[in-house]
């Protein structure tokens, strides 16, 4: 193998798995053809990793093989194909190898860019894995949207990602959050994105799979990432998908009654308006990097004690690196056809309309308020109390008179609507207030916010509460 090769960092990683005498496997890739078993094949010495290569891109061949489903580049695929491996590999060679060997399956199943779609390039990719000879099974799952313009810089993405995962799972499983920056060596976020992963077995016992969510975002392997009220993970795009979606950006430090009381009110006339969205309203509770890092370095316990309230609601919560709303709805409006609904305070329309966030658009800010305004995208706005208390709302606030025409068109169209069901009583509560008290000590807190948050804060210490 000419010495060049060496260059890539992928190519050392290969080469060093094929002399490692503990590691062996198989290999089962559909789709961009069997890119990740090539690499090894590539740098020589691959007897020593691969015990079989499968690849089953006939439809009927690969039902046979792994059980029907609905769609073939999905999660379900994917599961399929790991479990059927890895029973097989181990029925197969447990009993002549296995006191020696650190048994693996790697698959995937994607949809690269061909001569027939241009449709998003994605893909599910997982490794079941030992850590020991006869060890109990380990297992990572991602997945992938491929970037590149082009088919075979697609493979060849994808085949680097693959040794890397293969990679980081025998050499790097105890340190996880070190595993995913190490996905992308070799590559760039502008070739390829990670929106999901999920890590499971004994190998990662007490690795909590929403901070590893978090990690691919704060380490810019993707742009977002989403869980469940109880911490599963979801893949974006199949959640997404034909369903109308409201969201909520706040820090959620914690929820209080302003922040619910704002979701509630904007899903109850918007989801009414949604009825026929296929799949349904999807609530999310967004919150940015941005935020996450405002008081300095990333805390992964304040972000966990977070999500741990909006868990304690029902709350999907997503992670996110979009700054201006309009690329929100721009990531949102790549998956679903449906409605969009921003909910949101009198505060944060007002920034809506600051000229200074639009400063990169070439357009100014009406390019911004072009893409955030696509069709069928409603804003909520909620109303703030002012310092001399009056009530602020949708209505009555002032933009710039530059500006005060664009904003009566998008009102009198309803691109905003205004809340008038809020309550008055509470328009005074502000998070930052209650979370001093809440970390002082002081019980006027718990009047503050809902009481299922009152009692998961108090019952768990969550936030820094301090009684």
């Amino acid at each position: 193998m000419p010495a060049d090769n060496f260059n890539l960092q992928v190519n050392r990683k290969a080469l060093e798995l094929n002399l490692d005498p503990r590691v062996y496997g198989t290999f089962a890739e559909i789709g961009a053809g069997q890119e990740v078993a090539r690499r090894f094949f590539f740098v020589g010495a691959a007897a020593g990793t691969v015990a079989k290569t499968m690849s089953a891109y006939d439809m009927t061949f690969s039902d046979a093989i792994y059980g029907p489903v609905q769609r073939y580049v999905s999660r379900e695929r994917l599961d399929g194909m790991l479990e059927h491996e890895y029973k097989l590999l181990r029925e197969r060679l447990d009993a002549k190898m296995g006191a020696d060997k650190t048994f693996f399956v790697f698959a995937d199943t994607v949809a690269a860019r061909s001569y027939h779609s241009h449709t998003e390039s994605h893909g599910w990719m997982g490794l079941r894995f030992q850590t020991a000879p006869r060890g109990p099974v380990n297992e990572i799952i991602i997945h992938v949207r491929m970037l590149d313009a082009e088919n075979i810089a697609q493979q060849e993405a994808l085949g680097i990602i693959g040794v890397n995962l293969i990679y980081g799972a025998f050499r790097m499983h105890a340190e996880p959050a070190k595993l995913i920056g190490s996905l992308l060596d070799d590559l760039t976020p502008k070739r390829m994105e990670v929106d999901m992963i999920r890590f499971a077995g004994p190998a990662f016992r007490g690795v909590d799979n929403r901070l590893m969510s978090l990690q691919l975002v704060a380490q810019g392997l993707g742009r977002a990432a989403m869980f469940r009220a109880d911490g599963e993970v979801l893949q974006p795009a199949e959640e997404l998908y034909k369903r109308a979606v409201l969201v909520e950006r706040g820090s959620f430090r914690p929820v209080t009654h302003v922040t619910y009381e704002m979701l509630r009110c904007a899903y109850d006339d918007f989801a009414p308006r949604e009825k026929e969205a296929p799949r349904g309203v999807l609530t999310l509770a967004e919150i940015t990097m941005e935020n996450l890092l405002s008081t300095g370095d990333l805390d992964p316990q304040d972000f966990l004690d977070r999500t741990d309230i909006l868990g304690a609601l029902g709350q999907t919560v997503l992670v996110s690196s979009f700054g201006e709303y309009f690329r929100l709805v721009d990531y949102i409006a790549r998956y679903t056809n449906e409605a969009i609904g921003l909910a949101l305070g009198v505060p944060s329309l007002e920034e809506v309309f600051r000229e200074k966030y639009y400063k990169d658009l070439e357009g100014g800010i009406l390019e911004g308020l072009g893409r955030l305004f696509k069709k069928n995208v409603r804003l909520y706005a909620y109303p703030r109390l002012s310092g001399d208390g009056s009530i602020i709302t949708a209505d009555n606030f002032r933009v710039d008179p530059r500006l005060h025409h664009l904003y009566a068109y998008l009102r009198e169209n309803e691109f905003i609507v205004p809340v008038t069901d809020y309550r008055e009583e509470i328009l005074g509560i502000k998070s930052p207030a209650v979370l001093g008290q809440l970390r002082a000590g002081d019980p006027a807190w718990e009047k503050c916010v809902p009481p299922a948050v009152a009692k998961i804060v108090r019952e768990r210490k969550l936030l820094g509460c301090a009684g």
